[in-house]
């Protein structure tokens, strides 16, 4: 609990007590989850968004080809979940799942509306992690539609050499759009440059 109460500190400019936060991490529920284990499945409602205590988290959808497409990795204090799923209570099209043994403290959308409602340094976190999200799927999209493979795998190294070292080549590469035989090729030009 104590990575949550200094990223909320962190991502607010007002102050969180030790009363406040004890009433806030009542709000959230722990869960461990093993390698290779679900926290959603595709068709299911996401009921929790989680914050990554320890471990590595891979969000996916698998197309009518049976591709894998991933759309979100995330790994210590990041946020993993399916927002639509969660805020509308809709049947999921994606599957989330423990890249590493994980775990995660786990808050209900309901939970965190009253909190915000509560705790303005909540509602502070949320605006600024909405922010952060919103300015990381707009670069996302940009680097998609006019950036090249070699560019846009440069950018994803230097802006996540973490999650570069916790995957495989061929999760990265489908979480930048090229395929994995691309990322090979760049990166064997890479160590010969």
């Amino acid at each position: 609990m104590e990575a949550l109460f200094h990223y909320i500190r962190k991502y607010s400019s007002i102050a969180v007590s030790e009363e406040d936060f004890e009433l806030i991490k009542s709000h959230f529920t722990y869960k461990r989850l093993r390698k290779k284990q679900y926290f959603l499945q595709e068709g299911d409602v996401c009921r929790y968004f989680a914050f990554v205590l320890k471990g590595a988290m891979r969000q996916y959808y698998v197309d009518e080809k049976g591709m894998e497409h991933v759309v979100q990795l995330a790994i210590e204090n990041w946020w993993v979940g399916d927002r639509e799923s969660w805020v509308k209570l809709s049947p999921s099209r994606y599957t989330i799942d423990a890249w590493e043994n994980s775990e995660l403290l786990m808050i209900s959308y309901q939970d965190v509306v009253k909190l915000s409602q509560l705790f303005p340094s909540l509602a502070e976190m949320m605006r600024k992690m909405d922010e952060s999200n919103n300015i990381a799927t707009q670069k996302r999209i940009t680097s998609a539609i006019s950036h090249s493979a070699e560019r846009r795998y440069a950018d994803f190294a230097l802006e996540y050499p973490e999650i570069l070292r916790r995957f495989p080549q061929y999760v990265i590469a489908s979480y930048i759009g090229i395929t994995k035989d691309t990322l090979s090729r760049i990166r064997k030009q890479g160590l010969n440059n």
